[in-house]
């Protein structure tokens, strides 16, 4: 019988590598129009779908490195606040749909619902982390900045990425790469 690839670590491993390294390069597609970009939000995706395919340690750890390291090689995003609270949400994101993804059936349904908790889980989480910030920095940061953020504004990104990472999760357990059962 065929082991699913998602149950050995050094697959484990070396997917989440493969998923950072898409961190670094997918807002290299949309980074030519920052509206863009910032709208589709590309970073978080393969963070989401690392914490579907190797669960929740592997997808908290590729989504708190990616904002971090993406600035110390292109300097995008800006370290402060942006790239600090990314880290926040990208690790909730993947810790989420880590864990969600493990306690609920393996049913195309659940998946939707794993991804939409996961993201609205993440955006609370930024929302924690830049009410934080603001207060340390003597700034601040009102709810409506918050709802603009998390919700207004990434709107084109959440419509995306309901729409694309299901068909990928689906798409990767049929391929096997993911746990079935």
């Amino acid at each position: 019988m065929k082991k699913e690839l998602s149950k050995n670590p050094v697959a484990k491993l070396t997917m989440s590598a493969m998923f950072l390294a898409l961190c670094m390069v997918l807002p290299l597609l949309t980074g030519q129009i920052p509206e863009i970009g910032k709208a589709l939000s590309p970073m978080h995706i393969p963070v989401l779908i690392c914490g579907f395919v190797c669960g929740w340690p592997y997808g908290l750890a590729v989504g708190f490195i990616a904002p971090l390291l993406r600035f110390l090689i292109f300097g995008m995003p800006p370290i402060f606040p942006t790239g600090i609270a990314m880290a926040f949400e990208l690790a909730a994101y993947g810790a989420m749909s880590g864990i969600l993804y493990k306690v609920f059936p393996k049913k195309i349904q659940y998946i939707y619902v794993t991804l939409i908790a996961s993201m609205l889980g993440g955006r609370v989480i930024w929302g924690i982390v830049r009410f934080i910030i603001a207060g340390l920095s003597g700034t601040k940061f009102p709810f409506e900045a918050f709802l603009t953020g998390a919700f207004v504004s990434a709107v084109p990104g959440i419509i995306c990425h309901i729409a694309l990472i299901p068909l990928i999760i689906i798409a990767m357990k049929k391929a096997k790469l993911i746990a079935n059962e």
